[in-house]
């Protein structure tokens, strides 16, 4: 996975100008990419236990499933882990694992699709008595919470994943346009429609809760 953007200055220049003696944790992203570079993989730790909590909630913002938030986030860190020598310092370590971490879940979503599918097809070939037992839905928790969450899942996952990264992450335009691999308009386009079915698909909802 290629990063993109300015070149920043010589690592080498940036890890003579820190202290021989300064803690791993107390060293930048940049520098301790360097020091994974060099063989030092407790460096990579220290990046993982920086940027986790991120990337879970990152995870858990696209799917709202804590049981596998975990799994992807370790699978986001493992990529990275094996990227990672392909860094090149053109971008914000952070905005590269987020890269990873959309990819992931995209990944994720495009699987879910193809498992829809089949789920759907079995569904269809079942006799009555078995459709009956199998679309029986259970009630849904009515807090405002899981209201917005049932919200973005309706969504296309383009125009959830701008949303997540831009009004729960707070990402700019610029890091999220990196991100998604696509122009700054694209992702206001993303953002402006995908606020609009989100608001379609919660007023009925809100209105039924008041």
């Amino acid at each position: 996975m290629n990063d993109t953007g300015p070149t920043k200055e010589p690592m080498a220049y940036q890890t003579l100008a820190q202290p021989a003696d300064v803690p791993l944790q107390a060293k930048n992203d940049d520098v301790l990419i360097t020091l994974v570079h060099q063989g030092e993989h407790g460096a990579f730790r220290v990046l993982v236990e920086r940027h986790q909590e991120r990337i879970r909630n990152l995870i858990y913002s696209i799917f709202h499933e804590p049981e596998i938030v975990d799994d992807i986030a370790q699978e986001v860190f493992i990529k990275a882990y094996e990227a990672l020598p392909h860094f090149r310092f053109q971008s914000s370590f952070y905005t590269w694992l987020y890269r990873i971490a959309v990819n992931k879940s995209r990944d994720e979503l495009r699987k879910r699709k193809v498992r829809r599918l089949f789920s759907l097809q079995t569904l269809l070939e079942s006799s009555d008595k078995d459709l009956s037992s199998k679309i029986v839905v259970e009630p849904r928790d009515d807090e405002l919470q899981e209201l917005v969450a049932a919200g973005l899942q309706s969504l296309p996952d383009k125009y959830r994943i701008a949303i997540t990264l831009k009004d729960i992450d707070g990402l700019s335009y610029e890091e999220i346009a990196e991100i998604m691999e696509c122009e700054i308009g694209t992702v206001k386009s993303r953002l402006s429609r995908g606020r609009a079915m989100l608001r379609k698909v919660l007023e009925p909802l809100v209105k039924e809760r008041a």
